[in-house]
């Protein structure tokens, strides 16, 4: 079953429980100077006469034609046909930033030793019939991992007020 990560912009908090959760649960750093692979970020919306703040909780859209899957000259990324989500491998990664360069969102990272790595959308916890860390730990239920026919099928009135990832780049 394919899934599309979708977020209720009218629900987002911009907490930021989603980003530490991703970061503990790919024991990322910042201390090291590793890039967390999900952000919030708050958008200003209306600047005159009144003004609106929107969140945004922001990692890998995991593309339905995932640019930096073609930017990658040795073979790294790939779709998983099950889930949907972009995957990678980083054995073969020679550090050349080439998906980074490819990636419209600015989503793969590069670790210490300069290998590329990036949101699976916690691809080991779907397979295992949990939710990713990001969408387990959101107090208002904002971010979501849904089916792709169940958001398909979803209202037009619904889906005017969700913001989805994979959406944004069909």
């Amino acid at each position: 079953m394919k899934y599309l990560f979708v977020l209720d912009t009218e629900t987002c908090i911009g907490c930021g429980a989603c980003a530490v959760a991703c970061m503990d649960q790919n024991d990322i750093d910042l201390g090291n100077g590793d890039k967390p692979y999900r952000q919030c970020f708050a958008v200003e919306q209306n600047a005159s006469p009144s003004t609106r703040i929107t969140y945004l909780s922001m990692a890998c859209m995991h593309c339905a034609q995932a640019p930096c899957i073609e930017g990658c000259p040795v073979g790294c990324l790939w779709k998983d046909e099950e889930t949907g989500f972009t995957l990678y491998d980083n054995t073969n990664c020679i550090g050349c930033h080439s998906c980074a360069m490819a990636c419209p969102f600015s989503a793969p990272c590069f670790n210490d030793n300069g290998k590329m790595t990036k949101c699976t959308g916690c691809v080991e916890r779907v397979e295992r019939g949990m939710l990713p860390a990001c969408v387990k730990v959101c107090p208002y239920g904002a971010l979501q991992l849904v089916p792709e026919e169940e958001y398909s099928g979803a209202s037009r009135a619904k889906k005017a007020r969700l913001l989805t990832f994979a959406a944004l780049n069909k």
